[in-house]
């Protein structure tokens, strides 16, 4: 955890994007805090990173083929199911811009901008919806690179869940940005479920009304690399923010997921949590989170958590929570992180009582998702991404019987 005093200041965004080379030394030096990072809808703004860049460092850059590049040759098929009331439109960018959206803070978010039209999901003032907004993104070609900017627009005191599921095979880029009203309760599911040659970069924004409650939930479970950054941020006193992350890297895969949550104004409630699992050889994961205490933001109540469980050899998890305070009128602030394999006490435990040790192993990986999966409002989305860690098991030596079992876990656990 860092402490920062309050001199820092929001840096310019052309300012930023020309204070160094992408090739010189000063391109290599992180911000000093996160409220300096560039915020900017222009692309020029944001050089094309090369890997060595604090927010690029642990992404595979190489193998992204383009899809940091504007221009975009596809499209993605939508399949959607939407409640009475709500409507889904197609609006001018600068349209976009003008409700307020939060600027994109890396490449890969412009680039997903840098479009002519954007789409946006109304869901009206006062609306208590009780069937969920369900969009279905399917990728037929994954020669093929798609951009797209999706708006999330919800009135005030409205109350709905919002299901994005991704599938097929793509190169996709995407921005989604989140309004939601004063006093609104609003769910966005994001369901990643590729197939293995998919590349995915997102960058989810949410803008959260006064007094307004906001979670976004994860759940990545297919593609060769997904990166998916979830932001939050105020627009009154009262916001209360959740963000839950469920992932499971199998060999080749690369699943990175950051967080930032920019408390900017006072009495706001956020609480972290990402849970992952990882098996097969490169196997990867990455969890960055980023939590902003600004000095206006007194009586701010934040936590944030990340647990890795390691199933295999050669797999490999990088855990990173960052804490940065501004101000010392708090109500609490924290962070987590632990990376290791199964607990071979609960393995002896479930073994003791007759269970058998391929059933056992999968008891207790269920076990390590069960908080976060019984989160997810939807129950045919619980029963998918059970099925689907169920399948993962499935496919490797780790549930299989073995003739002895390692009494010493091996863990790398952080806690402030």
């Amino acid at each position: 955890m860092s402490l920062v005093a309050d001199t820092s200041r929001p840096v310019d965004a052309v300012t930023a994007a020309g204070r160094a080379h992408t090739d010189s030394a000063a391109a290599f030096v992180p911000d000093k805090s996160r409220a300096e990072r560039t915020a900017s809808f222009e692309v020029a703004d944001f050089a094309l990173p090369n890997g060595r860049e604090e927010e690029w460092r642990f992404t595979p850059v190489k193998k992204l083929r383009g899809l940091l590049e504007t221009g975009s040759d596809g499209k993605l098929r939508w399949e959607t199911v939407l409640p009475e009331g709500v409507t889904l439109s197609t609006i001018p960018a600068t349209q976009a811009r003008e409700l307020g959206v939060l600027p994109p803070q890396d490449r890969a978010a412009v680039v997903a901008a840098d479009v002519d039209t954007v789409t946006l999901l109304d869901i009206p003032a006062e609306a208590e919806l009780t069937e969920p907004v369900r969009i279905r993104l399917v990728g037929d070609d994954v020669e093929q690179r798609v951009h797209e900017h999706v708006v999330v627009r919800a009135g005030h005191h409205a109350k709905a869940t919002v299901l994005l599921a991704h599938r097929g095979s793509a190169q996709y880029s995407q921005l989604v940005s989140v309004l939601t009203g004063d006093a609104s309760d609003i769910t966005l599911v994001a369901a990643q479920r590729w197939e293995d040659d998919a590349i995915h970069l997102a960058q989810h924004d949410a803008l959260v009304g006064r007094d307004a409650t906001y979670r976004h939930i994860s759940l990545t479970l297919g593609g060769q690399i997904v990166r998916l950054n979830a932001n939050v941020r105020y627009a009154g006193p009262g916001g209360d923010a959740t963000l839950l992350g469920v992932y499971f890297a199998d060999a080749g895969q690369h699943l990175e997921h950051r967080s930032f949550v920019d408390h900017n104004t006072a009495h706001c409630k956020s609480h972290v949590t990402y849970k992952g699992a990882l098996q097969g050889d490169t196997a990867r994961t990455v969890w960055v989170g980023d939590a902003l205490i600004r000095a206006a933001a007194e009586g701010t109540d934040t936590y944030e958590l990340n647990r890795n469980l390691i199933l295999t050899d050669g797999a490999r998890a990088d855990s990173v929570p960052n804490l940065e305070i501004e101000t010392g009128e708090i109500e609490g602030a924290g962070h987590a992180s632990a990376t290791g394999r199964f607990d071979d006490l609960q393995l002896f435990y479930l073994q003791a009582r007759g269970i058998p040790e391929d059933e056992a192993k999968r008891l207790v990986v269920r076990g390590f998702f069960a908080d976060i999966i019984r989160e997810i409002p939807l129950a045919d989305l619980r029963d998918e991404a059970t099925a689907a860690i169920e399948h993962e098991l499935a496919t490797t030596e780790y549930a299989a019987a073995s003739t002895s079992t390692s009494t010493t876990p091996d863990s790398d656990t952080k806690e402030n």
